[in-house]
């Protein structure tokens, strides 16, 4: 019998324990900091809770070597995860963009029959356990707690997440661990997060919400976005900025699905249709009025009170490009409170990809965010918690 200790009760430290519990041989314990499991899975999707997503491939995926993940996507993915969840009595459907949710659209039913799943397994679980540090001595792993007595186990899955999101739990201790047994984690940064943009632009615009196409560098996302008091938010910011990295700028095109030179055409022919109404309410029935109103106080300066018929070919053109390619400065990102996820972990070539195990220290596995891994906004997350601690699990 293996004594197996799962460091940190999220997601991919759950389906660690649900896989080292497929040996019944094995003596599974959860040691969780917080004072229940699965915290962060209950706000995962907005509370609904984006299991996976049925799209999820490599090109999802980000970090210093992102072919690490090829194991799990050939042996535990989308589909097994979703059978496992299945077996559960998870009934599940599939949205927009691939995107998976429960049927109830409610993120406790997942978290529930998970925790069902683990009493049904005899899983233990200890909640209120800080760990301190780990060292390995005759053959045995020794916890220790900043409170409390050591507890020794055969096996050490670390599974502690990231930095993101730290009133859910997450307090970067996982990196601290692997670091003493001689890892090396990279720069950490917040991801699936807002930026923060120069001026107040965006400012003035508060609380409005418009789809757009969104670029940042060489890759773009359309989608909603959320226009706030320091800069742009919504699905399709969060997605980019899993690649953010020094790009100073970041784009919208506002008319996506029209040519500059057809939006150009539809300015000339509202100057000359409404002439004589004022700018103010020159994209009425067009665009966000607002919106419309704040690109052209930017790109004319002049005050709105003029009449349409005024507008120069000039000031038409820079319209036009303002629709096309609305640029705002990039200051930074929001806080680690604001993240989904860490950008940057530990290296994952210190690491075997076919059974996350150590190859610096025999019988220490690390799986989910605290591995230089992380994806896209969209379920992908998620699903690489579920297969890495899956597989840390079944090896473990």
């Amino acid at each position: 019998m293996s004594n197996i200790a799962i460091i940190g009760g999220g997601a991919s430290g759950i389906f660690a324990a649900l896989a080292a519990a497929e040996n019944e041989k094995n003596a599974v314990t959860i040691y969780e900091r917080g004072a229940r499991i699965g915290r962060k899975i209950l706000a995962s999707g907005n509370g609904r809770c984006n299991m996976t997503n049925i799209n999820a491939a490599e090109n999802n995926y980000y970090g210093g070597n992102t072919a690490f993940i090829r194991y799990a996507v050939e042996n535990f993915w989308v589909n097994e995860a979703l059978d496992m969840f299945s077996r559960m009595g998870v009934l599940y459907k599939v949205e927009d963009g691939g995107r998976v949710y429960p049927y109830s659209d409610q993120a406790s039913s997942v978290l529930d029959s998970l925790r069902r799943e683990i009493d049904r397994r005899g899983i233990n679980v200890v909640c209120g356990f800080d760990v301190e540090g780990i060292r390995k001595a005759n053959g045995k792993f020794e916890i220790t707690p900043y409170k409390g007595q050591p507890v020794y186990a055969d096996k050490v899955i670390i599974a502690c997440g990231g930095k993101a999101a730290p009133d859910l739990g997450a307090n970067g201790g996982g990196y601290e661990i692997l670091k003493s047994f001689g890892h090396t984690v990279t720069e950490l940064h917040p991801s699936l997060v807002q930026l923060k943009t120069y001026g107040d632009t965006a400012k003035k615009l508060k609380g409005i919400k418009i789809n757009a196409r969104v670029t940042l560098g060489k890759n773009s996302e359309y989608g909603e976005v959320l226009f706030t008091d320091y800069g742009l938010s919504g699905p399709a910011v969060f997605s980019l900025t899993s690649r953010y990295n020094t790009q100073k700028t970041i784009s919208l095109d506002i008319m996506n699905e029209y040519s500059f030179s057809e939006v150009a055409d539809m300015l000339k022919n509202r100057r000359k249709s409404f002439s004589e109404t004022n700018l103010e309410d020159f994209f009425t029935g067009m665009l966000n009025k607002r919106v419309g109103q704040v690109i052209l106080k930017t790109v004319i300066g002049s005050p709105l009170s003029r009449k349409a018929g005024t507008l120069t070919d000039a000031e038409i053109k820079k319209t036009a490009a303002a629709i096309k390619k609305w640029e705002f400065e990039i200051t930074g990102t929001m806080s680690w409170n604001n993240a989904q996820v860490t950008k940057g972990g530990a290296r994952t070539d210190e690491f075997d990809p076919e059974t996350m195990e150590s190859r610096l220290a025999r019988g220490l596995y690390a799986c989910g965010e605290v591995l230089d891994i992380d994806g896209d906004c969209g379920g992908f997350n998620l699903q690489w918690a579920w297969s890495s601690g899956y597989i840390a699990g079944k090896n473990a």
